[in-house]
């Protein structure tokens, strides 16, 4: 063999080996493709956030300077996503270097390209927020509980931190932080970190959060808030005319982390607290580690509305801990945790109070089936969210039809196995983030397989509606308002005696069925033996209001109360579910006065929801 062919077959060899390489390189990409960050992450990612930043009430603009530590594999830049962000310099390692924003995108907001040297090991951002930035709602005093003082808080879920810190706003992407935040010296700050009990002297707080956690759980509040402990490690911050309320409230949450750490094992967070703010806040909860969001509609002076801080908690394994890889994956945080809810719910509270909430939730899921039948691909659990919004994905089927999947599960293979399946789940996995695809080879290969169980697992989470083999779930107490509402409508009469000792579930329950054959008259038999449209729980409040748009009933001033409601709430569960009613009978004009008078109180998560609902389009 002469010379040249040796060389020939050396190279041929060299270059097989190299694609070789390359594809093993490839099929080992740390991270998945991401539809909704424009962060390539497989060629160089964060690790660690330093926050040094000023909060301005007056000018209503957080400024300052995001410092990252960085993995780089042998890029030439790093991508970041920003939205609406005045991004005022860049420097890498120290030094001036260049960047550039990519188109602006509607959903996405804009990639922040930054030059960087292939030994670079840490970037740092100076910026702005702007008066378009949607994760931050400044609220004035007003606004407020004590009505004395301005407030301000962030909700980064799902694709909002962006519009308030560069970052890379994916949740397969986890870092640790530490934050320097400046403001006023009557105020607090907290963040969802290790978080401060007194007021400092100078307005400045110190913040690290040492675990790992992605963009959208990174959060600050600040306002004129007090702490008030529960035990040693949890207790709640409220504005100080809430702060006994809120205490006796959730005077529970102790019991409840026991029992979950009973359950699926340790609280790896040290610390849970929980926040509540004005009632702006557009989501029941929001599971920041070390700091639950909550909104004060659950503050009901009688803890019936409580299961919310189950499902907060029950965050801190299913979602912070084990954190769906993209939003097309959110069935994994919210399924596991109402079906965690629910658990320790039953622990604390007994069976009943948890196959009463277990049965709201599959009526939940029977509204949101009907609302998505012209669209079935959307009740699949796991989604194709590429050119959508992943809000979108937030509604029944992620938490309800996820929660039935696994109930049906563990009924399926027995509970005390399926708890030691989710058990060694979370420990596994922890701080790690996981694929539908990945947890259901695990389930294959830890559960089904193991114990010679057939199930149709992918017909549960690959295909739309819910397979015939779902759990069935009942509730004697249920049962009775069935009979109770049943007699009220073949005699016209209601006896209040028979409601004495109702839970509110049980009032939901019976407000939520009524047939639609109801009458307006009916409907004023009721109101007024038991009084419904001025009842003090929120829950309670939203269905009734919702079956008064539906009968198109008008008495005892309920008019009024349903503006009121609409215009001091901005839950956006409660207001999409009451425009919905405006709208689905008939009444959009009564729904846009409404809808203008409650506008400017809503966070930016439910302003687009209704403005798209109605259709409403700013002056």
């Amino acid at each position: 063999m002469n010379i040249s062919k040796i060389l020939l077959i050396l190279t041929l060899l060299i270059m097989s080996s190299c694609n070789q390489d390359k594809k093993e390189s490839n099929s080992q990409d740390k991270f998945a493709e991401e539809p909704h960050s424009f962060a390539q992450p497989n060629k160089a990612y964060i690790k660690h956030l330093k926050l040094d930043i000023k909060v301005d009430f007056d000018t209503q603009i957080i400024s300052g300077t995001a410092t990252y530590d960085i993995e780089n594999n042998d890029s030439d830049e790093i991508i970041l996503d920003s939205k609406y962000l005045d991004i005022v310099s860049v420097t890498a390692d120290g030094k001036d270097t260049e960047f550039s924003l990519g188109k602006f995108d509607q959903q996405l907001g804009q990639a922040l390209n930054i030059k960087i040297q292939k030994g670079t090991k840490q970037i740092a951002v100076t910026y702005n927020t702007t008066k378009d930035t949607e994760a931050v709602q400044w609220l004035n005093p007003q606004q407020t509980a004590d009505k004395k003082y301005p407030f301000l808080f962030t909700q980064g879920q799902a694709i909002l931190t962006r519009s308030w810190i560069p970052i890379q706003d994916s949740p397969q992407i986890k870092i640790t932080y530490e934050a320097n935040v400046q403001v006023p010296k009557h105020l607090m700050a907290v963040m969802s970190a290790e978080n401060p009990k007194t007021k400092t002297t100078d307005g400045l707080y110190h913040f690290a959060m040492k675990q790992s956690i992605p963009a959208y759980l990174i959060a600050l509040a600040v306002g004129d808030i007090e702490y008030k402990a529960i035990s040693n490690r949890t207790g709640v911050y409220a504005e100080k005319s809430m702060l006994d309320k809120v205490h006796n409230e959730f005077s529970d949450m102790e019991k409840m982390v026991s029992a979950a750490e009973k359950l699926y094992g340790p609280y790896a967070w040290e610390q849970f607290d929980v926040l509540v703010l004005p009632p702006s806040f557009p989501f029941g909860g929001m599971e920041n580690p070390r700091l639950t969001f909550a909104t004060p509609t659950v503050i009901a002076g009688d803890k019936s509305l409580t299961s919310l801080v189950a499902h907060e908690l029950a965050h801190s394994w299913s979602g912070n801990l084990v954190t769906n890889a993209t939003w097309n994956d959110f069935w994994l945080n919210e399924g596991f945790t109402v079906y965690f809810e629910m658990r320790i719910m039953e622990a604390v509270y007994g069976k009943e109070r948890g196959d009463m909430l277990a049965l709201i939730s599959r009526q939940d899921l029977n509204d949101e089936l009907e609302n998505l039948e012209d669209t079935p691909d959307a009740t699949k659990l796991k989604l194709d969210l590429k050119g959508h919004n992943p809000d979108d994905s937030m509604n029944s089927i992620a938490y309800d039809k996820g929660y039935l999947f696994l109930r049906t599960l563990e009924e399926k293979v027995g509970r005390e196995k399926f708890d030691a399946f989710i058990k060694t789940y979370f420990k596994v996995h922890e701080f790690s983030t996981m694929t539908t695809e990945k947890f259901v080879d695990y389930l294959n290969k830890n559960l089904l397989e193991k114990n010679n169980i057939t199930f149709n697992t992918d017909e549960w989470i690959y295909k739309s509606g819910i397979p015939a083999n779902q759990a069935i779930i009942t509730s004697d107490k249920f049962k009775n308002v069935e009979s109770k509402l049943a007699q009220f409508i073949s005699t016209g009469n209601f006896d209040k005696e028979v409601t004495k000792d109702w839970t509110p579930q049980e009032w939901v329950h019976f407000v939520r069925n009524f047939p639609k054959t109801m009458t307006a008259d009916q409907m004023l038999v009721l109101d007024k033996e038991l009084n419904l449209t001025n009842s003090t729980n929120s829950y309670i409040q939203m269905v009734w209001y919702e079956q008064a748009l539906n009968q198109n009933y008008h008495g005892n001033n309920v008019d009024k109360k349903i503006e009121e409601f609409l215009t001091q709430v901005g839950r956006r569960w409660y207001v999409e579910t009451l425009f919905k009613a405006f709208k689905r009978n008939n009444r959009m004009d009564d729904a846009l006065k409404v809808y203008e008078k409650a506008r400017p109180n809503y966070h930016s998560v439910t302003v687009k929801t209704i403005d798209d609902l109605l259709g409403y389009k700013a002056k």
